[in-house]
Order: structure tokens, then sequence, then C-alpha cells
């Protein structure tokens, strides 16, 4: 009776160690705001469910790419157009939200990642203008941009001097949306300066990313890119395969809090932290429980 009890409690034991183990997930996330907001978000959302978190944050894009091909790293939130693009080494050029989704689908899938539900958030790039010019001239996409442009209204555009040069940048734009504005209507500067410009009312267009939480904060309005021109980079949670064998429903659960969030709803959370100064743990907490996620 004695040896059958130790075995029993050896089994249990065992079974219990396994069930931990199934419940370890490592959790990364990228340098910037955007990134440190989820990878604490998933972190306490994951936590709140049971699961054992290792979160490895605050990492460069190509490092944690490789650490999760790697198998250092189960689960981040990564942006579509930077693995099609950058990992992938292919061209998103004309691609819709969606074909970009399916096509990275394909291709990481073949590394042994998935690509869970993708959320509504697109951080690409835009061209915004200040609300209250929007209401002034009625321009709300960049083919009412390219017009104004051809019509001579006289616009001014800041960006940073990467976009203004790269191959894929403001040449491309202006032939895609077939207009041309002068070089003396273009400001170069540093991208944290196009907002201050941009509020200031310094220039009337300036280059912004999607989900920056000064969108909000400064009132702008982002103009939308009907022709496909930009990139698409909806942010999706990406998980590797091993780690969804290992626990079966973190598909379900991830898809649950990527479909709580969009562009207005990344924007502000930004800027809670960006302009309201509020901490990055206190932001991705306080969303958690107005979502009843935690």
């Amino acid at each position: 009776m004695k040896t059958l009890m130790t075995l029993l409690t050896g089994a249990a034991l065992a079974s219990s160690l396994a069930t931990a183990q199934a419940n370890e997930v490592v959790v990364g996330g990228k340098n910037f705001t955007e990134q440190q907001i989820l990878s604490s978000m998933t972190t306490q959302y994951l936590e709140g469910l049971g699961y054992d978190v290792d979160k490895r944050a605050g990492l460069g894009s190509a490092v944690l790419r490789q650490a999760q091909e790697n198998g250092q790293v189960d689960l981040y939130w990564e942006y579509t157009g930077t693995s099609l693009i950058n990992y992938n080494d292919e061209s998103a050029e004309g691609l819709t939200v969606d074909e970009t989704y399916q096509k990275v689908k394909e291709l990481d899938a073949e590394k042994g990642l998935v690509w869970l539900e993708p959320s509504d958030a697109n951080n690409t790039y835009a061209l915004a203008m200040r609300e209250a010019s929007v209401e002034e001239t009625g321009i709300t996409s960049l083919s009412d941009l390219a017009q104004a442009v051809n019509d001579e209204q006289g616009l001014t555009f800041a960006m940073n001097a990467e976009f203004y040069a790269r191959e894929d940048g403001w040449r491309p734009l202006q032939q895609a949306y077939e207009f041309r504005a002068s070089r003396g209507d273009v400001k170069r500067m540093d991208s944290g300066l196009v907002y201050q410009a941009l509020r200031d009312e310094q220039v009337d267009v300036g280059l912004v990313f999607a989900t920056d939480g000064r969108i909000p904060a400064f009132d702008f309005q982002v103009l939308e890119d009907d022709q496909n021109f930009f990139p698409a980079y909806a942010l999706t949670p990406v998980v590797r395969q091993a780690a969804l064998d290992a626990n079966p429903e973190l598909a379900e659960q991830m898809n649950t809090l990527s479909g709580l969030l969009d562009n207005d709803t990344m924007s502000t959370l930004n800027a809670r932290v960006d302009v309201d100064k509020t901490s990055i743990e206190r932001v991705a907490e306080n969303f958690l429980e107005e979502n009843d996620l935690l």
C-alpha cells in the first residue's frame, strides 16, 4: 500500500509540474512606449489568468524577433509590415491590410510562428492635419490633399529627413497620388518636432505615426490613405507554435485582448504615458480593469 501511495503521489507531483511548465510563457516587447504598454498589459492579463509570465521587454526589434525564432521568447506584439518587409524581405506595395496579414501569416508559419487575430490598430506612416484645418478645407483623404496641392492652395508640409529621402517615401507618395509639392513647401526636421510644428501652425500637414498619442492630444486628424500607399503595420500578437501546443487556450485569450485594440485606443493609451506622464504599468492595468480582463 505504501508503495502504491508513493507512486500515486509521484504521479500527482509529475502532473502538477507538467501543468506548471505548460503555463509558463515568456512575453517580449520592444523599446518604445506602445510596445512597453503592450508587454505590461499582456503580462498582467496572463498572470491574472494563472500563467507564470517571464517578461522580457525593452528589446530592439531585430533582437526580439531573433529571440522568438530561437525559442527564447514565446509571445510578443508585432507589426505586419515589419515582419513582411524587414524579416521576410518581401514588398508590401499595393497590399491591403488583410492581404499583408495573410501573406506574413503564411511566411512566418514556416518558421514555427503563429500570427493570431490582428487588432484594428495599424501603426503605419500617415499624414495628419489639425482638426480645425480639416473642417475648414474639407481635406479628409490623401486624394483630397493631392487635389488641394494641384489647385495651388499653398499647403506646407513637415516630415523627417528619412521619409523625405527614402525610396518608398515622399517622392513615390507624390507619384502615387499624382501631385508635386515644391521643395520650399516641405520642412525637414526630427520626427518629434513635426508634431510641435503642426500643433503650433507652422505647417499645414505633418508626417506622423498613426497610433502616436500626440494625435488625439494635439487635436490632429489622420488623412485617409485611400490608395493604400503606406504599408500596413497591423498590430498583432505573434506566438510560437510550441507555446500554443503547450497552452491550448492561449490563442483565444490573446485574440480577446487583440479585439479590443484600434488606432484610437492605442493613441489614447500612448498619450496617457507620453503626454499625461502616467506610468506604463498603471495605464496597462487601468485598461484591463476597464474591460473586465483583470
